[in-house]
């Protein structure tokens, strides 16, 4: 028998131990060119010090930009070069997208629907991104992307009808207001469980490479939506079945009223996805063309590698966590005005578009008041628009209605037979 020493530690103080052998065989595993094992995943080499990854690096992951804040390119900066059409089309959705908020906003506010939403300071990751992608590209949104179904064609009047919850609403009233979904526009319907649909959306992805198809899913979430189980379980399912979808995650600073200082201890999100094997960018989401470069960018290493990408997007969510949030009880009015302001991605944009020679203070005017003019008449429609029927609230989950439903129908039938006046009279019975 023979024995070899080497070096250990414990409590810091340098100690001897002794490790035994019994055959020239043993003797080579512990020979000096044996420096890795061979184990499942991937060959790891061995250390002889006790050595701890660090909890975070000691530089932040930069971000990716390409305008300052004054709208003027920064020296140096590669992106993908946006035509005088594409730019326009692109400010002109930004600057709809905030109108359409701002009024669907104070509708709620004066009772004419229940509930809203808006992307005001995200502007910018919704336009940018839906101008990245293909139409065939697959989206699974969270709740702040209505832009996305902006770019893709879904009319004024659409939105309208879901959130004033009219016969024309393709969901039939069954959803609260901006819940949108359109199977025309390859836009999964909104649901409001946090991250439920990133694994789903790996699921897609998985079908759409089965199915040789030259798109890919893309999947939102916010900086709270990393904390759910769903999103470690969407990303390892992606990475492992190498699903060709890009996940977005926008990273607005509040989960409601939960800070990220609050919500997680890693460098953002960003550092999240080579944990779990897959590519990742940080990009500062109220910059423009940044957001249209790096999803572009990431768009084609997904359907040419059919591999996953994690996309962070630093931006700010400058309204209210919806219209039951009062953020003002949480975080300070200077911050606020700060974002709205020094940092908004439409003033942004609009400086270089501008600068191009695309656009002027003539524009402008004219599109804010057409736009303005279109939600209002919309909205009008949409209140004198009868409600979906009664009997929508029981269809289209089983191909023969059971007889519990049937049942529950005829319940609610005659009891809207003794308290008419209580039932509204829009909903056709």
């Amino acid at each position: 028998m023979v024995f070899r020493r080497f070096e250990s530690a414990r409590a810091g103080e340098a100690e001897e131990a002794v490790t035994y052998s019994t055959s020239d065989d043993d003797d080579e595993i512990y020979d000096a060119e044996n420096k890795a094992i061979d184990f499942p995943g991937g060959r790891v080499a061995f250390t002889p010090q006790i050595k701890f990854i660090s909890e975070s690096p000691d530089k932040r992951i930069p971000c990716y930009r390409v305008l300052d804040d004054d709208g003027y390119p920064i020296a140096g900066s590669t992106y993908e070069q946006v035509d005088k059409e594409t730019a326009v089309k692109m400010y002109k959705s930004m600057v709809t997208l905030q109108i359409m908020d701002t009024i669907f906003y104070e509708a709620q506010r004066q009772g004419r629907i229940s509930f809203y939403l808006t992307s005001m300071g995200e502007e910018a990751i919704n336009i940018a991104t839906a101008a990245a992608l293909s139409f065939d590209d697959i989206i699974l949104p969270q709740y702040r992307e209505p832009g996305i179904l902006l770019w893709r064609g879904f009319t004024l009047q659409e939105f309208a009808n879901q959130c004033f919850g009219t016969k024309d609403d393709y969901g039939k009233g069954r959803q609260m207001p901006i819940h949108y979904g359109s199977k025309q526009h390859n836009f999964f319907t909104i649901s409001s469980p946090i991250a439920t649909q990133l694994p789903q959306a790996a699921g897609v992805a998985y079908s759409l490479k089965m199915d040789n198809k030259e798109a890919c899913v893309v999947a939102f979430t916010g900086d709270g939506g990393t904390s759910e189980g769903d999103f470690h379980a969407g990303m390892n399912f992606a990475a492992v079945m190498e699903a060709p979808v890009l996940f977005i995650c926008r990273n607005n600073g509040w989960a409601i009223s939960t800070p990220v200082s609050e919500q997680f201890r890693s460098d953002g999100v960003v550092v999240k996805g080579q944990a779990y094997g897959i590519r990742s960018i940080r990009v500062d989401g109220n910059d423009t063309l940044a957001v249209y470069s790096a999803i572009r960018a990431a768009r084609e290493m997904v359907i040419r590698e059919q591999k996953p990408v994690l996309v962070e997007a630093l931006t700010y969510r400058v309204g209210h966590h919806s219209t039951s949030d009062d953020s003002t009880k949480y975080r300070p009015l200077d911050e606020i005005e700060h974002w709205k302001t020094a940092r908004s991605p439409l003033a942004r944009f609009r400086k270089w578009v501008q600068r191009n020679g695309w656009w002027n203070d003539e524009g402008e005017t004219e599109l804010r008041g057409s736009i303005r003019k279109q939600l209002l008449n919309a909205i009008q429609v949409a209140e004198k628009t009868e409600k979906p029927s009664l009997e929508d609230l029981f269809t289209d989950v089983y191909d023969n209605l059971p007889l519990n439903l049937h049942e529950q129908e005829k319940s609610l039938r005659e009891t809207i037979k003794r308290h008419q006046k209580d039932f509204p009279s829009d909903v056709p019975v």
